[in-house]
């Protein structure tokens, strides 16, 4: 079992290069599989999650090398529509599979996925989507197969809610659908617009990627042989920014969009966090002669606060002076972590979607978990500046989308360090 060990009240200070996107290059990755020849992708993160999705479609029969954030696929080679890899079932993302190999067969059959536990993700908008392109689906034995009689077939789809993954997995389906396919009430993040920007790079027809409504038109070939850059990751920049003003740091945050940001700068002006925004980069001064502001925070879909921040903001608003809000409106359970603050000495009371945080509190050193990707990497910055010497275990989901963070957070100054051993050992510890 990996955990990390951190000593906190060290200031961050210096400069510190986003990654690459773990969503977008998710998306491109798993689009890549429509491609008829081979296309490099590079900026590309080496985190679990995407080290997985490679594994699947390499099994699939890709050829695939992939070294120092340089992917070059070659999906001519693939020859099978069913997905047995079982890391299929550990990752979420790898429904994103089904539309690509549904674009490019006619057929899928593949696990049911998983990811972090978080709240009901349900598969039905997905579902409905490609149902409107005329594919048949069935779900047995942990598997759902998708099948088309002739081939998929352009349509109207209204998204009942704005889902992320569906919009993603429609798009990319549609890429390769005959006719016109219009997504209406559609995602906007990012990593969407970087896939259809992927796809149009290698020969695709899609308008609208970032706003509510994407028009494809499908096309029969997608020619490929072209190098195509991932975006960078506006979660792992938030993240920095935010370990940077919760330690009264001095921080250069490098390689983002400041468009991408500004749901979280914006905030960061209103607390009084000093923020200067150049054209690839965020400096955040924190004075710690000056304390910052309790504020309000409400998740929403893109261009809204992202909810895969909430729980890094909510460590930060424990340093606010007053009492803050962080409401919750994308996922039904995402508070589960917050016990884990309150041991470390957090004043935070949980009203069904609704966060209450009262602060400035001195956090303490404790042995936490990290229950899921985001909360285990709020646990990192709530030992940044807890007294003592904390320990987060379960570390590996904080590796499914964070590139080389323990050394970008020495990097700034951080103690923080990574120890083995082994469930027996740990678990004889923990009995003593």
């Amino acid at each position: 079992m990996t955990s990390y060990y951190v000593k906190g009240g060290h200031r961050l200070k210096g400069e510190v290069t986003v990654s690459g996107s773990k969503n977008a290059a998710l998306g491109v990755i798993s689009a890549s599989v429509l491609l008829d020849g081979p296309c490099v992708i590079e900026n590309v993160p080496m985190i679990s999650d995407i080290v997985s999705l490679v594994e699947i479609i390499r099994d699939l029969g890709a050829e695939i090398e992939f070294n120092n954030g340089t992917l070059r696929i070659d999906p001519t080679t693939i020859n099978t529509h069913i997905v047995t890899n079982t890391r299929a079932r550990e990752i979420r993302a790898s429904y994103y599979l089904w539309g690509a190999i549904l674009g490019r067969f006619g057929k899928v059959q593949c696990f049911l996925p998983g990811g972090c536990n978080f709240g009901t993700r349900p598969f039905d908008l997905h579902i409905k989507g490609f149902n409107a392109l005329g594919a048949k689906h069935s779900i047995s034995y942990g598997k759902i197969n998708f099948t088309v009689e002739r081939c998929l077939t352009g349509n109207k789809i209204y998204m009942d809610k704005v889902s992320v993954g569906a919009t993603m997995n429609l798009m990319i389906a549609a890429t390769k659908a005959f006719g016109r396919t219009v997504i209406e009430n559609a995602a906007r993040e990012p990593h969407i617009v970087d896939t259809a920007n992927f796809l149009n790079a290698m020969g695709a027809q899609i308008r609208g990627a970032g706003t509510d409504v994407i028009r494809v038109e499908g096309v029969s070939c997608l020619l490929a042989n072209a190098t195509y850059s991932i975006i960078p990751d506006q979660i792992e920049a938030g993240t920095f920014m935010i370990a940077a003003a919760i330690t009264q740091g001095n921080v250069i945050v490098k390689n983002l969009i400041p468009k991408h940001m500004e749901p979280l700068t914006s905030k960061f002006k209103e607390m009084g966090i000093a923020v200067i925004s150049g054209d690839d980069y965020c400096h955040i001064i924190a004075d710690s002669e000056k304390k910052f502001h309790a504020t309000s925070f409400m998740t929403l879909p893109y261009p809204g606060f992202p909810t895969d921040l909430q729980p890094q903001t909510v460590v930060l608003l424990t340093q606010a002076v007053g009492i803050s809000r962080m409401f919750e409106n994308v996922w039904d359970n995402r508070f589960q972590y917050v016990d884990y603050l309150q041991q470390m000495g957090a004043h935070i009371q949980i009203a069904d979607r609704m966060a209450l945080i009262e602060g400035p509190c001195q956090l303490t050193s404790s042995v936490v978990e990290a229950h899921d990707l985001r909360a285990g990497a709020a646990m990192v910055l709530a030992a940044l500046i807890a007294k003592g010497e904390t320990e987060i275990f379960k570390v590996s989901s904080i590796e499914r989308g964070y590139e080389n963070f323990v050394e970008k957070l020495q990097g700034l100054g951080a103690d923080i360090s990574i120890r083995n051993e082994s469930e027996e050992a740990y678990f004889s510890q923990a009995g003593d």
